[in-house]
């Protein structure tokens, strides 16, 4: 069944949609969908001709390149495993990650990367690097024996074929092995064409890294199955300088980011703004809390709905999102409604429980993960009660939109409160000064937990942790008030621009201790 695989629906949109463009470099080149088909097949020839078996798993670190596109694509297409990994990640990490994920192969950029490379070798693991001159040519590896696309034709992709392997962002532990088969893509990426209705008439520039579930599934892989377009940016990254351009060069009708991104468009937009903008059927927004006040200066600027979704790696990437225009209202605080799966909200008994009481947010369906690799007790854990738990606290209100009040092990438990660092970022981010801010939880020897945060001031503006605090009193319970106020120039990040709060805490925590502060209560 070609809706059951991810490789059926790329191919489907390809025979609808054969001369329609698929895949740009901003100013360098075009591809249509029938291209794109005939270039993945063909370095999918390349790898089975390399040795590559079905079940084998191939990493792949490069920028937001072409090459990235096609060799993913080819990967899955010889029912093998496509590990993309982060091209910033020093030798050790490359080398847990390689080993982790049993990579029989290495695929790299003309230029390499380095630290992957070094890994690799002191692995024993093979590394090639893979090259697209122009539109015209084949991608060619630097080491692959004469191929033959007849091997390619022979494989039938199946729905159970294991084609994404990606690690969780570790927001609490070590990061954890996420398999993902056909049917998990298959599923997911026809969720968000059906929720966002894309079509052959859509584009889109990408903006986060490829080796993420957010800009490869909702970004990528769900636009080609619409037979819509993707542009990559000319320099494998966002740029908030080329953005515009880029966008309105190709014409794109959305785009989907984190919350950072979307401060930086926005910050640049107040600074700099463009002469004219593209019409926009939406912005989506995902992967981390949108405060409210960020959702209403976005829609403000731009002229279009500001859809903010829920999503996670075990997921395949989407769980919820707030409807268009035309299929209901979206509100901002709340990730919408569950989109293409069963999502309940249950207590620690496993019992469902009604609207507007909190509990642990649970999914079940065709998207989801049959289990972590290699990790018994994280798997005992995740799947209870026949549900997959995700972590997360939150509650559907009276019209079945989901809100989310924070990680389970994120809630800041003051002397028994239970405090949402959401809603205390939320309350920062109001403030007219304030560019960016996260809220987090510090050991406390009076209360056990107190609250701190950190924010960045707006470009050219001087702020005092008094004028936070008294903000923070005006519009939060006393409980909730941040007993410290960091002011910053950057905070730490994730490669895709999630900020992890317990990384925060350590890093101003470190700072504070080195300073030889008093201890926290004293």
């Amino acid at each position: 069944m070609e809706s059951s695989t991810l490789t059926g629906l790329l191919k489907k949109a390809a025979a609808e949609f054969p001369s329609r463009r698929a895949l740009s470099v901003s100013g360098k080149f075009d591809l249509t969908h029938a291209q794109l088909q005939q270039l993945i097949d063909h370095a999918a020839s390349l790898l089975t001709a390399s040795g590559i078996q079905p079940g084998d798993v191939v990493a792949l670190t490069f920028p937001n390149t072409v090459e990235l596109v096609i060799m993913f694509l080819a990967v899955i297409r010889c029912r093998a495993t496509a590990a993309p990994l982060n091209p910033a990640y020093t030798a050790e990490e490359f080398e847990f990650y390689l080993s982790d994920s049993e990579s029989k192969l290495l695929l790299v950029p003309a230029e390499g990367i380095k630290p992957a490379q070094a890994a690799a070798s002191k692995l024993k693991i093979p590394h090639v690097s893979a090259t697209l001159c122009d539109a015209n040519s084949k991608v060619t590896l630097s080491s692959s024996p004469a191929s033959n696309l007849d091997s390619v034709y022979e494989l039938v992709n199946d729905s159970s074929d294991v084609s994404l392997f990606l690690h969780t962002s570790g927001t609490t532990s070590r990061p954890k092995g996420v398999p993902l088969t056909q049917l998990n893509l298959a599923a997911s990426v026809s969720n968000i064409k059906s929720v966002y209705k894309l079509t052959e008439s859509d584009s889109t520039v990408i903006v986060l890294p490829l080796f993420h579930v957010h800009g490869l599934i909702a970004g990528l892989l769900s636009s080609l199955i619409s037979g819509a377009a993707v542009t990559l940016p000319a320099a494998g990254r966002f740029s908030a300088s080329t953005f515009w351009t880029d966008m309105t060069k190709c014409n794109a009708t959305w785009y989907t980011a984190v919350p950072t991104i979307h401060q930086i468009i926005l910050d640049r937009h107040e600074s700099r703004p463009e002469p004219e903008y593209p019409k926009l059927r939406f912005i989506r927004s995902c992967s981390a809390s949108l405060a409210p006040s960020i959702l209403a200066r976005l829609e403000a600027a731009f002229g279009a709905p500001v859809l903010e979704a829920y999503a996670m790696t075990e997921a395949s990437h989407l769980m919820a999102s707030n409807p268009l225009p035309e299929c209901g209202p979206h509100k901002a605080g709340s990730v919408g409604k569950p989109v293409g799966q069963e999502m309940a909200i249950l207590n620690e008994q496993g019992e469902v429980q009604p609207l507007n009481a909190k509990g642990e947010v649970c999914i079940r369906g065709l998207n989801v993960t049959k289990g972590y690799k290699n990790n018994p007790e994280a798997n005992k854990s995740a799947f209870l009660f026949g549900w997959f738990h995700t972590g997360d606290v939150g509650f559907f209100d009276s019209d079945g939109y989901l809100h989310l009040v924070g990680r389970i092990k994120e809630l800041i438990n003051r002397g028994g409160e239970k405090i949402s660092p959401i809603e205390v970022d939320a309350v920062l981010l109001g403030h007219p000064d304030v560019a960016q801010a996260v809220a987090f939880g510090v050991p406390d020897e009076k209360y056990g937990e107190e609250i701190n945060c950190a924010v960045i001031p707006r470009e050219g503006v001087s702020l005092e942790e008094a004028a936070i605090s008294q903000y923070c009193k005006k519009n939060l319970a006393s409980f909730k008030v941040p007993k410290k106020v960091f002011i910053t120039d950057s905070l730490p990040k994730t490669a895709t621009g999630k900020i992890q709060r317990r990384i925060v805490a350590e890093h101003f925590l470190s700072q504070m201790s080195a300073a030889k502060v008093p201890k926290f209560g004293a």
